[in-house]
C-alpha cells in the first residue's frame, strides 16, 4: 500500500477516466467503424495496424479507442502529446522506435491533438512512418485535410469518429449512476445526454455534478435544473464546424428554406458568434444569390448591418433574424456573380486590347486631332439613352457576360438588355452614324 493509498480523503478520478472502456466490446458507439467484421475492428483484434488518424469532435472516444489498441497490441506503444512536445522530443523518440524496430519490435506512437504539431514537426515524422519505424495513431478535432500534412496523410487511413447519440449516451450514463450508487429516471438522463450534445466526457461530467450536487440517492428533475442552464454547442469560432454551419445557412438562404435558415442562424446566435460576422455574410448571399432578381435585397443587408451595429446584442439579433428571412423568401439570380466570373475569365485570356479611340477623352486639340473620342455618342442626347455604341474592344463586340434569370425583376431587366444589345450590333463596320437629336 502507498502513501496515497493509506489518504482516505484521497480525490477520486473523473468519472468518465475511472469509466474509460477497456476494450472492444466496451467501446460505446462508432459502430461504423468498429461493428463486427469492420476493417478497422479486424486491424485491431489481429494487431495488424497500419498508421491513421481518428478524427472527431471533443468527447466520442478517439483518446479511449487508442488505450484500447495499446491494450490489444504486442507492439511497443508510446503516447506523445502534441502540446507539451517539440522537435527535440520527436527525434528522441524516433531514434528509439528505430532502434526497436531492428530489434524485431514495433512502436506504436499514439500523437494526441495533431493538429496542434506545426508542418516542420509533422515533416519529422514521415521517413519514420515511410520507413516502417512507427505506426503513427493521431486524434484530432479538426478537419485532417486542414491540419495534417498531406505527404502524412497520404500515408494514413482517415477514420471519422461521430458524436454520439442519445441512446448511447443514456447506456453510459447508467453505467455512471450505478458507479456511482445513485438512481436517477430515464427521462432525466435523455435530458443530460441532449445537453451533453454527443460528447460522453461531458455527459459523464454533468452526472458526476449531479450526483455531487444532491444528498439524496436519487437525483431528480431539480438537481438537474440547477447545475444546467444551457445546452453546450459544438461551434469553435476558428475551427471546420464554424465553417460548416456558416455554410449550412448559406446554402439554407439560397434555398429559400426559411426555417433552416433560422435554425443555423439561432446556432450561431446561441453559440456567441460575431453579429457582425454574420452580417457581413449575410450581405455577401445578398449580393452573390439574389442579385439582380431583388437588387433591394442588398439595401436589406447593409441596413441589417447598421442596425445590429447600432443596437448590439440583443436587440441587434432580431435585425438578423429580419434579414435571413427577407434574404431566404427573395427571388434568386446569381446570374451578375456569374457574369463577374465570365469577365474576369476573358480578362484573364484574352489579349488587352487598348481602349476604343470614341471611349477616350480628350481635353488637348492634339488629342482631338489623334482622333480621341471621335465617335463618342453622349447617351442624354439620344432617345431613351440608347446610343448603339459598343463599348467593347471591337475584338470582343457582341460579347454577353450577363445572362439574366426568368425571376424577380430579372425578366424586366432582360428586355431593356435585349434591346440595348441589339442596337449596338453592327456598330464597328457601320461607326458612328446616328445623329443626336435635335
Amino acid at each position: 500500500m502507498s502513501l496515497f493509498d493509506a489518504l482516505p480523503d484521497a480525490p477520486k478520478r473523473p468519472l468518465a477516466e475511472r469509466l474509460r472502456p477497456r476494450t472492444l466490446d466496451e467501446y460505446e458507439g462508432q459502430e461504423h467503424i468498429l461493428g463486427k467484421g469492420k476493417p478497422l475492428r479486424r486491424a485491431i483484434e489481429s494487431d495488424q495496424l497500419t498508421s491513421l488518424i481518428l478524427w472527431g469532435p471533443p468527447g466520442v472516444g478517439k483518446t479511449t479507442l487508442a488505450t484500447i489498441i495499446a491494450a490489444s497490441t504486442k507492439a511497443q506503444f508510446v503516447p506523445f502529446s502534441a502540446v507539451l512536445s517539440g522537435i527535440k522530443e520527436i527525434k528522441e523518440l524516433m531514434v528509439r522506435a528505430e532502434q526497436a524496430r531492428r530489434l524485431g519490435r514495433r512502436t506504436v506512437l499514439f500523437i494526441d491533438e495533431i493538429h496542434r504539431f506545426n508542418k516542420a514537426q509533422q515533416d519529422a515524422f514521415l521517413p519514420y512512418v515511410e520507413k516502417g519505424d512507427v505506426i503513427l495513431i493521431g486524434a484530432t478535432t479538426e478537419n485532417p485535410s486542414f491540419e495534417v500534412n498531406s505527404a502524412l496523410l497520404s500515408r494514413s487511413r482517415v477514420y471519422q469518429l461521430r458524436a454520439l447519440e442519445t441512446p448511447q449516451l443514456v447506456r453510459i450514463l447508467q453505467k455512471g449512476l450505478l458507479e456511482l450508487g445513485k438512481t436517477c429516471d430515464v427521462a432525466i438522463l435523455e435530458q443530460l445526454a441532449a445537453f451533453a450534445n454527443g460528447d460522453a466526457r461531458g455527459a459523464y461530467n454533468l452526472l458526476d455534478l449531479a450526483a455531487a450536487s444532491t444528498d439524496s440517492s436519487e437525483i431528480t428533475q431539480e438537481t438537474v435544473a440547477d447545475i444546467v442552464s444551457r445546452k453546450s454547442l459544438l461551434y469553435d469560432k476558428t475551427g471546420e464546424e464554424h465553417y460548416n454551419i456558416v455554410s449550412a445557412l448559406h446554402k439554407s438562404v439560397r434555398a429559400s428554406d426559411a426555417d433552416g435558415a433560422l435554425y443555423w442562424l439561432a446556432r450561431m446566435l446561441e453559440s456567441g458568434e460575431d453579429r457582425m460576422y454574420i452580417a457581413r455574410r449575410l450581405v455577401r448571399m445578398a449580393v452573390e444569390d439574389i442579385g439582380m432578381a431583388d437588387p433591394r435585397a442588398v439595401e436589406q443587408a447593409i441596413a441589417c448591418q447598421q442596425t445590429v451595429h447600432f443596437l448590439g446584442i440583443p436587440e441587434g439579433d432580431q435585425a438578423l433574424a429580419q434579414c435571413a428571412l427577407y434574404l431566404s423568401l427573395a427571388p434568386k439570380s446569381d446570374a451578375a456573380y456569374k457574369a463577374l466570373k465570365a469577365a474576369v475569365r476573358t480578362v484573364q485570356s484574352a489579349p488587352a486590347d487598348p481602349v476604343p479611340m470614341h471611349l477616350r477623352n480628350a481635353p488637348t486639340k492634339h488629342m482631338k486631332q489623334w482622333g480621341y473620342g471621335e465617335g463618342y455618342r453622349h447617351a442624354h442626347e439620344f432617345e431613351g439613352a440608347q446610343t448603339g455604341m459598343e463599348c467593347l474592344p471591337e475584338a470582343l463586340a457582341g460579347t454577353e457576360f450577363y445572362q439574366p434569370t426568368d425571376r424577380g425583376v430579372e425578366p424586366r431587366i432582360a428586355e431593356r438588355l435585349s434591346a440595348t444589345r441589339s442596337a449596338k450590333k453592327g456598330f464597328y463596320k457601320s461607326g458612328p452614324t446616328s445623329e443626336p437629336l435635335p
